[in-house]
């Protein structure tokens, strides 16, 4: 018989209650929004609390951070005001002339700022096809590596990688493990507990869920000078994420479990239906069973696949493009994770030189009802034919 008293609160539970928050001046249950820039010292000259200026700390983002901490059951969180600046704080962090692996197919402004810093010589930077381990094992450098990058599911052909097997490869040789698991939040995907060092999401998607917000997070197992240094960094640049900002990504982050569970739930609904249809090439979700990261990505999110699922239209990239014009519904937009369900033609957002076939058709689904969002897609590709 289950001891009740002694078992631990779900994570559902403690999420939806902002870790069981009470104000306890006023007894109020929403967290309070604290907006100041500067804390005054007490009368011996010590600061009150450990506030000092907002670009250090506040309480407000630390609230989030902690509730974020929680979810990934990590050692600490930093939260900044985008996800390109925490990904930006992790590469400025490394030592000059450090070695990165990282997917040659990925969230294509992260891979700007590795193909930057390579160009002035500050990182060498080499690619490796997403979710293929022998072709990671074998671009590695013992000794030299300091850093492996991962995308699981991969951006935008949702390409999975086994997080266990490429921390294996990447702490072998020395190096450490980030994973951008922005596409399956936490409650989908723990990178920590499954052997990366460091887990990166744009807090922008999913754990805000409102569209609302940027920001980027951080989190890892331990703390130690890497961390201090990323959180160097993040002071230095003044990139913290803003108190107003945090307490809305609070407020999203109570539903979080609610909304991914119908993201998925329409997603997985509107790949079954698409798969096999007679004007598409292919349909790319890991929930489906045939898709071929689909063993993977069912051990790494329990069944939990997100919202996240591209299709890939016959005929021309004209045909694609006059698909995502033709909604009615889905909103022609960038970004993913909302309530809203968007698409987006990803070739024409990602620009020359990313490598991301011409008919390919990113959905980022929403709340609504599934059946909807399936005639919708359904009229725009019978316009876009016709």
């Amino acid at each position: 018989m289950t001891d009740r008293k002694n078992r631990p609160l779900s994570p559902a539970t403690r999420l939806a209650q902002a870790l069981h928050h009470v104000e306890e001046r006023t007894g109020a249950v929403v967290p309070p929004i604290q907006l100041s820039a500067t804390y005054a010292r007490g009368a011996d000259y010590a600061p009150r609390q450990p506030y000092i200026y907002r670009r250090d700390s506040n309480e407000t983002t630390e609230h989030a951070e902690a509730i974020i901490a929680d979810l990934e059951g990590a050692a600490a969180t930093l939260l900044f005001a985008s996800g390109m600046s925490a990904a930006g704080a992790v590469l400025e962090s490394l030592a000059p002339g450090a070695h990165v692996l990282a997917p040659g197919v990925m969230y294509h402004g992260v891979l700007q700022q590795m193909h930057k810093h390579q160009t002035t010589g500050r990182l060498a930077i080499t690619q490796y096809p997403a979710g293929d381990l022998d072709a990671m094992q074998a671009a590695i450098r013992p000794g030299q590596t300091a850093l492996v990058w991962v995308e699981t599911p991969n951006n935008p052909d949702w390409t999975v990688t086994d997080i266990a097997a490429a921390a294996r490869i990447a702490h072998d040789a020395g190096a450490r493990l980030i994973a951008d698991c922005t596409a399956t939040p936490p409650c989908c995907t723990r990178a920590l507990d499954l052997g990366a060092d460091i887990s990166f999401h744009s807090a922008t998607k999913y754990l805000n869920g409102h569209s609302d917000v940027t920001a980027g997070a951080l989190s890892v197992c331990e703390t130690g000078a890497i961390w201090d240094a990323i959180a160097d960094v993040r002071k230095l640049q003044g990139t913290i994420l803003h108190s107003f900002d945090a307490w809305l990504l609070i407020r999203g982050m109570r539903t979080l479990m609610l909304r991914v569970e119908r993201q998925t739930e329409n997603a997985l609904a509107i790949a079954q239906h698409f798969e096999g249809h007679p004007l598409l090439q292919s349909v790319l979700y890991p929930g489906l069973p045939s898709h071929p990261g689909h063993g993977v990505a069912l051990r790494q999110t329990g069944g939990m696949f997100g919202g996240m699922l591209s299709i890939i239209t016959k005929g021309g990239e004209q045909t694609a493009i006059d698909t995502a014009r033709a909604c009615r519904l889905f909103y022609p937009a960038t970004s993913l994770g909302g309530v809203e369900s968007l698409i987006e033609h990803r070739k024409t957002v990602s620009g020359p030189g990313f490598d991301v076939h011409p008919n390919l058709l990113r959905l980022s689904i929403g709340i609504e009802d599934a059946q909807d969002l399936i005639d919708d897609l359904e009229q725009a590709l019978t316009h876009a034919v016709g």
